[in-house]
């Protein structure tokens, strides 16, 4: 599935919530590596999630994102791909409730 297909989703839950796709765009890049160009040319291209996170640089305080997306600990998930989409959605799902960027981005 093409990361295209799931970020005007993301945009729109946090919008809905008051959040910005600058900040949707600044989580994204703190778990990827990937800056606002790269991103949006990854978006461009239709490239997968599966192509996405092979060429993505991993911050490296990605383990602490915890908790739960659709009833899974993100912390158990043992395929990497999988987690890796989850430690995403974890991330979207926190900017949502309003959480600063300083918790969401684990500084």
């Amino acid at each position: 599935m093409p990361v295209s297909a799931v970020y005007p989703h993301y945009v729109t839950k946090v919008e809905r919530k008051g959040r910005t796709t600058d900040e949707l765009d600044e989580a994204i890049g703190w778990l990827t590596g990937y800056d606002g160009p790269a991103l949006h040319a990854h978006l461009d291209a239709g490239t997968t999630f599966e192509d996405f996170f092979a060429g993505a640089h991993l911050h490296p305080h990605a383990a602490r994102i915890t908790g739960v997306v659709c009833g899974v600990r993100v912390e158990d998930i043992e395929d990497p791909l999988t987690q890796q989409i989850r430690y995403l959605d974890k991330l979207v799902d926190e900017l949502a409730q309003g959480r600063p960027m300083t918790k969401v981005l684990r500084t």
